[in-house]
Parts: C-alpha cells; structure tokens; sequence
C-alpha cells in the first residue's frame, strides 16, 4: 500500500517537472528573433479577430432590437385585426340617418349678416400652426461613415432613439412657444419666458434646446454617453452649438 502511494507521489513530481519544462520551452521560444515574425502576425490577427467579435455583437444588439419591433408591430397588428374581425361581425342593420338642422329665418339687414358670416367663417376655419423643425434620424450609411472612436459600442438604434427623445424637447418646447399667452398658466408662463431669455441673436429663427429643456421634457441623463452621442450628432451635422451666457444651444441643422 506505502508503495503505491509512493509511485502515485513520485508520478505526480514528474507531471509538474514536465510542466515546468514546457513553460521553459515556450519563454525561449519566445526570444527567438526567427519567431519574432511568427508572433507578431499572430497578435494581429488576434486584433482583428476582436474587432470582429466587436462588430459582431453590435450586430447582433441591433438585430434584436428588431425583432423586438417586428413582434410589438405584430402584436399590434394582431390587435387591430381581432378588433375589425369584431366589427365585422357587429354591424347594425339600420345605420342612423343624417338629421338636417332646421333652417334659420333668413335676416333682412346685410350688415348684420355680414356680420355673423365672418362670425361663423373665423370660427370654422382654424388657424394655421407652425411646423416645429425636428433632428433627422441617422440612416445606416451615416452610422457606418462614423469613425469607430466616436461611436465605440453604440448603435444605430441606440442613437435614433436619443434622437427622438431630443425631438420630444424640441416639439414640447416649442409648442409652448406658440400657444398664445392667454391661455397659459403661471408655470408655463415661466418656462415660455426662459425659453425666451435662452434666445440669442445667433440663434434667432432657429430651433434649438438647452440643457434644461432636456430634463425638463425627456429622461435622457446628461452624462459621458450624452456628449458622446451628441459629438456623433455633430459629425452627421444634425446639430450644431451656440455658447454663450454660461449656456450651451444645441440648434437643429
């Protein structure tokens, strides 16, 4: 029994000899100038090879971001198909007829009814609302001519929805830049006059946000991914900055 326990001793001593020698090997090996080659060819192509795999999974992050759209869009679609489906078979026999309003005595003064039909035209005939400029989304070869030091492991998804949610700040600013002062209350009134105060000669008649406005109609956090993406923004020239008074403006190319 004492002698096998010696062999199996003695066996295991020899496995790690071996190992040293073999790690001996390989570290001369590795001063060998005529293998200097070999090494560096494989260390490049082991660069390439991450990059690859870095490629690779932001592929991979965006393909699920579509399957995750097709299946909310499917789920949608299987919703309004269930709801037609419904109508279709609830249809009522008899559809309630149009009742014509009854007619008005007609008026004998023509200033008078001068009067009430541009009454009745200003009420019927809305006014035209202005249309809120908004960041153009990215498309795929814009993403692909960024340099890969400015995008490092964004998307492109990940990027278009950081645009929306700045055109959320622009259309809410700037719808309340348009309501008429009438009918606004005291704390829309103090967002309408610092949205005003904002205001530059530089930036006259363009559309632009603030941080503030930022955090005040979206989530997105100001922080280093923040700037990141706004930097790839500025290469695509969709935005622009104008400082000045402690603040910086992003303005809508």
């Amino acid at each position: 029994m004492a002698g096998t326990e010696l062999e199996d001793v003695c066996a295991h001593i020899n496995d790690k000899i071996s190992h040293v020698k073999k790690i001996l090997q390989l570290r001369n090996l590795g001063h060998d100038p005529a293998l200097k080659n070999v090494f560096w060819k494989i260390k490049h192509e082991m660069t390439l090879l991450n990059d690859l795999l870095n490629k690779l999974e932001l592929e991979v992050q965006y393909q699920e971001h579509v399957r995750n759209s097709l299946r909310e869009l499917q789920e949608s679609l299987n919703g309004n198909y269930r709801e037609i489906q419904n109508l279709k078979k609830n249809i009522p026999p008899h559809l309630p007829k149009v009742i014509q309003s009854c007619g008005v005595e007609p008026n004998n003064n023509p200033e008078e009814q001068l009067k009430i039909t541009s009454s009745e035209h200003s009420k019927k005939t809305p006014k035209k609302q202005k249309t809120i400029k908004e960041i153009l989304l990215i498309t795929s070869d814009e993403f692909d001519n960024v340099p890969a030091y400015m995008k490092s492991r964004l998307t492109y998804c990940q990027i278009n929805d950081f645009i929306k949610e700045m055109n959320k700040a622009v259309t809410s600013k700037y719808k309340i830049i348009n309501l008429p002062k009438k009918s606004m209350n005291s704390s829309i009134r103090n967002l309408y006059h610092r949205f005003i105060e904002d205001e530059t000669k530089d930036t006259k008649g363009q559309y632009f946000v603030v941080e503030a406005d930022i955090k005040e109609f979206t989530n997105l956090k100001v922080d280093k991914r923040f700037h990141v993406i706004l930097n790839i923004l500025r290469h695509c020239r969709r935005l622009s900055e104008v400082r000045g008074g402690g603040l910086v403006r992003y303005v809508i190319n």
